[in-house]
Parts: structure tokens; sequence; C-alpha cells
């Protein structure tokens, strides 16, 4: 493992692999007898790894880039060897204790309320499903969820799963909810739920959580903050702006294996609205009840079996600290800079939304047929990678830094592809 995050850098960020590439290579047939554990190695080395993409390499900036650090990579291992279930604080006392323990750490790093309550899930996905599940619940019949339509899609995929009316607001020029729109929609009283975004997936544009707060108390609409990459950033004073209200929120999700450098997967859900939440997934058989007056986390989420994750939140708060934590969030805002100062030098290129964070979009001047064959020339280069999105009905390409390993080279390596990617792409089109 030590190796191998030694030479990634050299590695390309891309998969090179075409679709069943890998498959074809593997047995289709499970072996007879049992093989030594250097083979298994062998064909990870041969032809799995050649079939990856590379989310911990220091070029990976497309979706929001993840940092399986150190710290992180071995508590792993060890939530592995221990192999405990937390489901129950009978289950695993310790596991459920450092879960409430860690989920307190963060309270305090990031500034919330600290009376909420905080548990673990998997993925941003489950935790906002939990949320709208327990606003469901507390919503005496009402079945409408609000959100901008720069929402990320787990909340409509959440409100299929829970068969709610999804109906989504419009946005301004910053691409932030637009609050009248929002307080129409509110005044027909079938709204269960409104989602806030703090850090929307395109642009990491911020809703004005100061307004839609009071707006959704007036109404009893349950207030959920998704706030899975940005939140992490209120670890730093300068950044605890993109949190102001954030003391209205009915549940709060953020993804400390987004910007707090745990590796995956480590969502934190809190919540001022425990009962709710419990209300909405309490089911204990004769099987499971325990004596003990304590908190059994299986009773706050959909899922059963639990994964002891707050050992590896526990070992990266302590390791990085809460200085550690700032430099690692400073230095991705700061290389973000640089890259938005070298796509406004650059006359072939335009911004296309403001960076609060570290995730800049813009385009190449021209078509979008010419930035799509831009993005994939320069993910196919295997230097890096990048994604897209469309903002006002264009393509735009987004690059987006949140990896503890990416330096000031890797920013210029980046941008050298694209230049070169540029060139190639011209060459072409005149040969053509």
């Amino acid at each position: 493992m030590a190796g191998f995050l030694e030479r990634l850098p050299e590695l390309p960020v891309l998969a090179q692999v075409e679709p069943g590439e890998v498959l074809a290579q593997l047995p289709s047939e499970p072996p007879e007898q049992g093989e030594p554990f250097s083979a298994v190695l062998e064909d990870l080395e041969r032809i799995i790894l050649p079939g990856l993409t590379h989310w911990n390499h220091p070029r990976f900036f497309a979706y929001f880039p993840t940092t399986a650090s150190e710290p992180g990579i071995l508590a792993e291992m060890l939530i592995a060897a221990l192999n405990v279930n937390a489901m129950l604080w009978r289950s695993s006392p310790a596991g459920t204790e450092l879960e409430e323990l860690a989920l307190g750490w963060i309270r305090q790093l990031l500034g919330l309320p600290q009376d909420w309550f905080g548990h673990i899930e998997d993925t941003a996905s489950t935790s906002t499903l939990s949320a709208l599940a327990a606003a469901r619940e507390a919503g005496a019949g009402r079945r409408a969820v609000l959100c901008s339509e720069e929402a990320h899609s787990s909340v409509a995929k959440a409100c299929r799963l829970l068969e709610l009316e999804l109906r989504t607001i419009p946005v301004d020029d910053d691409f932030r909810m637009r609050v009248d729109r929002l307080a129409e929609e509110l005044t027909r009283g079938d709204v269960c739920a409104v989602v806030a975004t703090l850090g929307t997936t395109s642009t990491t544009s911020v809703d004005p959580l100061p307004e839609i707060g009071p707006l959704c108390k007036e109404h009893g609409a349950w207030l959920h903050v998704d706030a899975a990459y940005a939140g992490s950033a209120a670890v730093c004073p300068e950044f605890r702006w993109a949190l102001a209200g954030v003391e209205l929120a009915d549940s709060f999700i953020v993804n400390a294996h987004k910007w707090l450098f745990t590796p995956m997967d480590c969502s934190c859900l809190f919540t001022a609205r425990p009962d709710d939440l419990r209300a909405a997934f309490s089911l204990v058989p004769e099987y499971l009840r325990t004596p003990e007056d304590a908190l059994n986390l299986m009773e706050y989420g959909p899922a059963l079996g639990r994964r002891m994750r707050a050992l590896k939140l526990w070992a990266v708060l302590r390791w990085y600290g809460r200085e550690g934590l700032q430099n690692n969030i400073r230095t991705s805002v700061r290389l973000a800079g640089l890259v938005e100062e070298l796509v406004r030098a650059d006359d072939r290129f335009e911004l296309c939304a403001p960076r609060p964070f570290s995730t800049i979009c813009f385009r190449l001047l021209g078509t979008d047929e010419a930035n799509e064959a831009l993005l994939e020339r320069i993910n196919s280069s295997g230097t890096a990678f990048l994604s897209h999105t469309r903002l006002k009905d264009r393509y735009v390409i987004r690059w987006a830094i949140a990896n503890a390993r990416t330096t000031d080279e890797d920013i210029r390596l980046t941008w050298q592809a694209i230049e070169q990617a540029i060139a190639e792409l011209a060459v072409g089109d005149q040969s053509g």
C-alpha cells in the first residue's frame, strides 16, 4: 500500500481500458482449491490496477475529489481486523461511544449547534434519504419536497424511494435558490421538507440559508441542509460564512470522505430532531432487545449492520488536528485560485460561475462539441481527470480540488495537458 501511494502520481488518473476488458482477463468460474494471497496481489497489479480510476491521485479533479489519508487507511485496516457491528450499544459499546465522540468533535470543528444529535451513514445519498424519511414521518400527511434545480440528484432519488413529490426551485445568476420562488411554493401548504445546498455539485454555490430557514419555520417545513462538500470548509473561520443560518436546520450533512481526508465512506448526519428520526426507523424485534438504557444507533437510520466508521474519522481528526485540517483546506482553495488566474489570463477561455471554494467552472470559447472534445482529450491523456456539467444550457468543464496530495506542480502539469490537448485538436481540425 505504501509503495502504491508513492508511485501513484506516475499512474494514469483515468483508467485506460475499454468496457469489459478487466472482466475478460479474469476466470469466469471460482477456483476449486484455495490460492495464496500472493496470487491475488499479482492479479491486482496486472489486471485490476490498470482498470482503476485513481481517486487518491493528486490530479483527480473530477466530481468532488476524496483523500484516503494515511491515518484513515491504517484505521480501515483496524476496522476490518476488529470486525465489529455497532448496531446496538451492547454489540459494540466502544463503537457506539466513539461515534458519539467523533461526531461531537465535528460539531465543534464546524461550529454547529452543540445540542444536535449526530451519527454516521455511508454516503450523503443515504443521509439525505434518512432525513427526508424523518421529514415525511413528521409531515402530517404533507408529501412535497422542494429543492433548487442545482440540488444533487440524491434528493430526487430519495423522493422516488419515499414516494414524495419533488418540485424544483429556479436559481439566480449565481446558481443559488431563489427565495421568492421558494416562498411561493411554500404557500401551497403541502411541503414536508425543503433541501438547501451549501456547495452545489455543479458550481459549489451556497443557497441563502438565513432567508430559507425562517420561511421553513413559518410554514412548518423540515429544513434539510446538504453541505456534503462545502461544510468541511467551515473548519476555517474565513469560510464559516457559508453556514450562516444553519442553526435553523432540522438536519445537516457533511461528508468526511470529501474534504476531511477520511477514506470512503463516511457521511456525518446531524439533526436537531432525533426523536423524529428514531420514529421513522426504530423497529426492534425481540431478538435485538437488550436491558441497557443506552443509545442503539440502528434505530436512527435504514441500516441494521453498521461498520465502525467512527474509528477512521477519529484517527484522521487526531492525526491532523484543527490546524492540519485548516492548512489542507486552505491549500485546496489557494490552488483553485491559481487555476482561476490561469483561466482569466487566457483569452481562449471564460469563467462560467463564481468560485466560493475550490471548484472552478470554465469553458473554451466556442461550441459545446469543442469543449467536450477538449475534455475527452485531457482525460484520455492520463495526466489528469476533470469532469463537466451544464450551466445555462452550455457544456462547462469542472476542475475541483480537494485532495490533500495535490501541489502547485499538479496544477502546472494539468494546465500543460490542457494546452497540449488544444494544440492536438487544432492540428486534427487542420488535417481534417
